[in-house]
């Protein structure tokens, strides 16, 4: 296989690994509200913006909360609306949508689309910025690419070693109560067979 298709094969992959980006199409009903959430590393990027395109659309409202309920982005009584933010917490980022002064019956359909890593930067204006284009461009966001797989790989560890604690606390806590549980069993089944022994002596039946 050419080197070269190698290589763009591989610098394809890992931009699709570095960003994400995704549009939704929902519906909303009544009082009712649909939530999304997405599982962001420190310093994630994200760029999201959303508009009703119902024929006769009503108004909703938006909420986006960080993993340990900070209110990140709100908005009442709108057709449309955009949020940006970078994380400063690992965990899942949480937007959530629902029909204002909804009323029996009332129905509305919402685009979503939600961008995060590489993808949710401005590219024009830094390449405006920086006086950069074509070949050298690419290099940036390959190098961007690089260093979102980099953080991740980091943050995937940085969990595996905090589950693998997790589950070694468990299982210790849970050997402890199984040789605890063991030791209580035995302790009543001596104090049955001694009260019954005694009882027995006491009606001279032994």
């Amino acid at each position: 296989m050419d080197s070269r298709y190698m290589m763009t094969l591989v610098v394809m992959m890992m931009m699709m690994w570095a960003c994400h980006v995704s549009s939704i199409r929902f519906d909303l009903e009544g009082a009712g509200n649909k939530c999304f959430s997405e599982d962001l590393n420190v310093k994630g990027l994200v760029l999201a913006n959303y508009h009703v395109v119902s024929e006769n659309p009503a108004k909703i409202s938006a909420k986006v909360t960080s993993p340990y309920g900070s209110s990140l982005h709100t908005q009442d009584h709108v057709t449309k609306g955009e949020f940006a933010f970078t994380a400063t917490e690992a965990g899942d980022y949480t937007a959530c949508f629902w029909i204002s002064d909804a009323t029996k019956g009332t129905k509305v359909t919402v685009d979503l689309d939600w961008k995060t890593g590489i993808d949710a930067k401005d590219w024009d204006s830094i390449a405006k910025r920086e006086k950069i284009d074509g070949v050298e461009l690419e290099l940036r966001k390959l190098e961007e690419a690089v260093n979102d797989i980099h953080g991740n790989m980091l943050y995937l560890r940085d969990r595996e070693e905090k589950m693998r604690a997790v589950n070694e606390v468990t299982n210790w806590r849970m050997a402890w109560f199984s040789i605890t549980s063991l030791f209580i069993c035995l302790a009543v089944a001596g104090l049955q067979i001694w009260y019954l022994k005694s009882f027995f002596e006491r009606k001279k039946l032994l």
